[in-house]
């Protein structure tokens, strides 16, 4: 039986990257994909990629007020369908270590990548709990098993993405709606040269070297990453680690849960050299 037949998949991020695969990818398997963005030139283009039922929307899911009018737009006009929320949308910071990190801007991605996630949820879960159907996919990261040296509101808000999916999971146990949380590695994606710079010490130098190490290390496509995502949900699986480097990170992290931090911190600054050195005294 198709899993996503009769459904509305909802997909938060889809101008590009592994959203845009993801509402090419499920309306292939014939559900009515929602694709949603800031990027409206992004949308058309998946929209122009996609050969079945798909519509766009400008949604900013940082933005309370617009979530819940387009919330209320789709459940608004359901007609028995099952939904699929697929929170994928997120940003990245390049900021330097915490301590030179200005708070305005971890607020700002958090309001994205960990906030957007719960208003979102926060805005379909009742529905489905009313039909005892849907399925919830958050799109967390293998920053979300592991704390990593100057990604610290990143991995802030995808250990809450991690942490807020487990919750609902336990307590929606006794129901049919699905929850699942995954956790890429190295995805070959724009979202590293798409980084908000802040703080003093990120120079282009060295936004530019990290991008050139990121694109070494990213060795899933997205399309790739959207496939396992979707045969993910199609399973009803709880979790999902993407890529060799993900399963990588996951073993390291349940071997040595505390030591795993000044062993990865050898191996980074042996391979990206030590950038952010906390300067003591200054």
């Amino acid at each position: 039986m198709n899993y996503f037949q009769n459904s509305i998949s909802i997909v938060t991020g889809a101008a590009s990257g592994i959203g845009q695969q993801l509402a090419i990818q499920l309306s292939e398997k014939g559900s009515r994909v929602i694709a949603t963005d800031i990027n409206e030139k992004g949308l058309e283009e998946t929209k122009a990629l996609c050969k079945g039922k798909l519509e766009t929307k400008y949604l900013d899911v940082s933005v309370a007020v617009q979530i819940m009018k387009f919330s209320d737009e789709i459940i608004g006009n359901l007609k028995g369908e099952k939904l699929f929320l697929f929170n994928n949308a997120g940003v990245a910071l390049a900021s330097g270590n915490f301590y030179e990190t200005p708070l305005i801007d971890f607020e700002w991605l958090l309001n994205i990548n960990l906030w957007g996630v719960v208003r979102m949820t926060k805005a379909f879960l009742p529905q489905m709990v009313k039909q005892n159907s849907g399925h919830v996919i958050n799109i967390s990261s293998v920053f979300g098993l592991a704390g990593i040296q100057q990604q610290s509101a990143y991995c802030t808000a995808k250990f809450g993405v991690r942490g807020f999916s487990d919750s609902l999971r336990m307590e929606l146990h006794e129901t049919e709606i699905g929850i699942t949380c995954v956790h890429p590695g190295g995805i070959k994606t724009n979202i590293a040269r798409n980084s908000k710079v802040s703080g003093e010490r990120v120079t282009k130098e060295i936004l530019d070297e990290g991008i050139l190490k990121f694109d070494e290390l990213a060795k899933t496509s997205a399309q790739e990453a959207a496939r396992q995502i979707i045969k993910a949900t199609e399973r009803r699986k709880a979790r999902l680690v993407i890529g060799s480097d993900g399963i990588l990170m996951e073993i390291i992290t349940r071997l040595f849960p505390t030591s795993y931090t000044k062993m990865m911190k050898s191996v980074m600054d042996k391979k990206f050299g030590v950038k952010y050195k906390v300067e003591i005294g200054k």
